[in-house]
Order: C-alpha cells, then structure tokens, then sequence
C-alpha cells in the first residue's frame, strides 16, 4: 500500500469504525519503505517495533472520533530528540546519540496516538539544500531518482513523495521545508515562527528555526500542524496565542476577493522560465477564480541570500559550540590534551558544509568584523521585514515560486556553495521575517516534468488564510493527484 489515494480525514473514519487496524496501517507503511527505501533513501532510523507495538495498543483502546491523527503513521526529521530513538542530525558528529527525552513536537504527537515510523534524513544540522550534505546517504527524489529532493528536510520530502507515510515533520531555518516540498510535488508549511515549539529540535539558527509538515494534501497539513502548535513553557519563544482548528475553517474557504501581492523580484532574474510560466499560471488561474492580482515591489529581496547566510552562520556557530567531544556525541581519538579534544572531534566530527558555516558565523561575530557584517545583516533584516508588513497591510497574502528552479542533479551543485546557497532566495526573507509560508504543487515543467512548486505567504500567525488560499486552489486542480512513478526518468 502505498499512502497516495486517500487522506487523515478517510483513515481516521476508517479506524474510528473499525474498517481497518492501526497495526494494519503501520505494517503498510513499513511494507513501502522496505519497497521503496533502497531507492529513495529518506530514512536514516526506522522504528518499527516500538511502532507495532503503540498500535496494538491503541487497537485494543480503541481510538475516538476527535483523535483525528491516532493511529496514523507519520514520519520524523533526525534532527528533532526522541527518546531512546537514535537522533543523528545526519552527522557523525551524533552518529550514535540516543537522547533521554522527547522533544515537545516528538511529545505532542505521542499524545494524539501519532504513530513514529522513522527519522528522515536530512543536510547535516539541516545545513544545506540538496540532503547531499548528509554524512550518512543521499536521498534521491522519487521524481527523478537522478535529481536532489531539495533540503534541507529532503528526507521528510521523499519519503511523503513516496507514498511512504502522509506527512512528515520537517524544520525550515531558511526554506528547509518549502524548497524540498516544491521540488518533490508535496505541501510544505512553514509556520510562524513561535507557532510550534523548538525544545528538543537541534539548533541551527535559533531565530530561524521553526518546526514544520511536509504533507499529502493541504488539509492533512492543517490537521498535522493543530496537533503540535501552541505555547510551550519549555521553550520562551513560543507563543501564547490560541491554535485555530485550521482543517474544521478550511470549509468556509474562498478566495473569491482575496487581495494577492506578487513581488515582482520573485518573477525576475535569476527565476527558471519554466517555474515563472508554472507560476504565471497559477496566479491566473487564482485571478479566475475571483482573487484580486496586485503586481508590487519588494526592493530588499535581492538581500535576503547574504544577510541570512551571516546571521543564520552567526548563530550556528555559537549553537554548535556543544559538540566539544567530552559531554555526548562523537570524539576524537589519539588525542594528547585538551585543545585536541576540541580540534580534533570538530574536525572529524562536523562535514565541510557544516565547517564552512562555523567559519563564516564566527568570523561575522569576531571583534573587527562584527559591526561590518553581523551589525549590518541585522539591520537588513529588519528592512526585508519591513517589505513584507507594508506589502501585507494592504493583501491578504503573498505568492510567487518557492525556488529559482525545478530539482537539480545529484552532483551538480554541490562543489559551488554559492549556487547551492542561491537556491534559497525566495524563501530566506521569510523566516527572517518570522512570517509563515507554504508551498503548493502547482504544476509540472514543460521542460522535464518535474514539480514545481507555489510559496503562499501570510501575516503573522495567520496560517489560516495561507491554508484556506492554498486549499481552493488544490480543491480546483488536480496537480497534487499526479504520483511519481520510482525509478522512472523525466
């Protein structure tokens, strides 16, 4: 079975009345991953006896009908703690770190009956766009299983593209949700940032980070995110503002008068023309549907890519000082005093994206470079911020591509980290901005077929809207239907 042709909303009727088990389901989702894995590669740990064993308990309880996600199996990014379940960030550096608590998240979801498959992989401390970074394995698109699934939560991406489980969770410092969603043909959604707790997620870019879903459908994502938002006391970044019933509002959704903003730098240069005619259509198609298209200009875009790479490195380097070789994780050997337990365990432990990042994070904080480039990044950033409530006072939401171009070979950009860096240029002012963004299947290049993918971004805390827009346009499209064929070449 592979988890395409039906959704939470089927499943959970399906288990309330008893038409079919969650053992039966987890045994699906296990049976697909062992069909589809070899291949794919998005997971690193499976959880499979644990697993078995949460659903028979949950069969002999029985699950009631406003569990909506009990049951259900769901995949997790291996960079958020489980306990007793490896948890590797995809680096050596934690190759065989079993952690003693739950993250929020990871707690959130045991508590609504959520069945955890597995742990997905991921770019090295969620560093990267490709999944290549990854010190474990690649994962592969089921696209195209010559192409990237884009990252850094590629392995989440793939395994839902894969028909492996309905969702999974992902993380997004800089796109690390949307980008991969587009380029696998899933939805993605980064929420706002304090929307869902980070305790228990290992940190990247700690006022990037936001813990998200990759998903099937829009709908399945409403219900996914409802389960794991809210204030958390663990973690003061979290919002004490109450969670809507995002998938119960999606039946009063209309876009019939809703004022879209297209920032004409997001259809400028450096955009694929085959994902500018994918979008150009969707907005049209939108326009048809009696939405309101305003062409406007958001003029410190073209400043996102340098000012989140100093102060999303900047932050990066001061998180990951924690892997010093003596508390947990990995540790150098033949080390002869104190200094080599640092150099040596860094220097084996962390891959070169990863180094490269410290490096530029550290050198951005030193005393003679902080005022000309942390200082100055940070003043940026409230700029691009300021862009996007100015454009937002007066739309509903904005919209535009999620990346500059359609999945990428393996290979082909990951010895120019400049190029990987650009491929986040439309989705870094959005966490910098703190603001939630999703990505849509929009449709399919001409060129090769692959997915590409529409970010739909809304005002603070008003995921709701982001939701209702991108759940009529896939209620009047059938492009999220259109399945991967693995091992097919487009």
């Amino acid at each position: 079975m592979a988890f395409y042709d039906t959704d939470v909303t089927q499943l959970h009727d399906d288990l309330v009345n008893k038409r079919v088990s969650a053992t039966e389901l987890t045994q699906a989702a296990f049976a697909r991953i062992k069909a589809t894995d070899d291949q794919v590669k998005a997971f690193l740990a499976l959880n499979e006896e644990a697993a078995l064993k949460q659903a028979a308990a949950l069969d002999q309880a029985g699950i009631a009908p406003d569990q909506m996600l009990a049951g259900i199996p769901l995949a997790v990014k291996d960079n958020i703690v489980t306990k007793g379940l490896t948890t590797t960030a995809a680096s050596k550096m934690l190759a065989d770190f079993k952690p003693v608590y739950d993250a929020t998240v990871v707690d959130k979801l045991h508590q609504a009956g959520v069945i955890n498959v597995g742990k997905t992989n991921l770019d090295e401390f969620a560093m990267g766009s490709s999944t290549e970074n990854s010190a474990f394995q690649t994962t592969k698109n089921p696209w195209d299983l010559t192409r990237v699934p884009g990252g850094s939560s590629g392995g989440s991406a793939a395994a839902v593209a894969a028909g492996d489980v309905l969702g999974a969770v992902g993380t997004d410092t800089g796109g690390s949700i949307r980008q991969p969603a587009s380029f696998t043909g899933v939805v993605g959604m980064k929420p706002t940032y304090g929307r869902v707790s980070r305790w228990g997620v290992i940190a990247f870019g700690s006022s990037f980070d936001q813990v998200g879903w990759l998903s099937q459908s829009v709908k399945d994502n409403a219900y996914m995110l409802e389960a794991i938002a809210g204030l958390d006391a663990k973690d003061m970044t979290s919002s004490h503002l109450a969670v809507p019933h995002y998938a119960a509002n999606l039946a009063q959704a209309d876009v019939k008068g809703l004022k879209i903003a297209v920032p004409k730098e997001y259809l400028g240069e450096g955009i694929d023309e085959d994902v500018k005619e994918v979008i150009k259509a969707a907005l049209a198609h939108y326009e048809s549907l009696g939405a309101q298209i305003d062409e406007v200009s958001m003029p410190h875009t073209k400043y996102g890519i340098p000012a989140y790479y100093i102060l999303a490195s900047s932050e990066a380097s001061s998180n990951l000082q924690r892997f010093d070789g003596i508390r947990y994780g990995f540790r150098a050997a033949d080390v002869k005093n104190l200094e080599d337990v640092y150099v040596k365990t860094r220097s084996e432990g962390f891959g070169p994206e990863v180094k490269r990042r410290i490096m530029l994070g550290t050198f951005s904080l030193s005393a003679g470079s902080y005022d000309a480039y942390f200082a100055k990044a940070a003043k940026v950033r409230r700029l691009i911020a300021d862009d996007f409530n100015q454009v937002l006072a007066d739309h509903d939401v904005i919209m535009g591509p999620t990346a500059v171009s359609k999945a990428f070979k393996v290979g082909a950009e990951i010895t120019d980290p400049t190029k990987m860096y650009l491929n986040d240029l439309l989705t870094v002012s959005v966490n910098m901005a703190g603001l939630p963004g999703m990505s849509i299947p929009a449709g399919f290049s001409k060129a090769n077929g692959m997915p590409v993918g529409l970010q739909i971004i809304g005002k603070a805390f008003d995921e709701q809207t982001v939701y209702d827009a991108g759940y009529v346009f896939e209620q009047t499209t059938d492009f999220h239907k259109q399945t991967p064929q693995l091992g097919g070449q487009n």
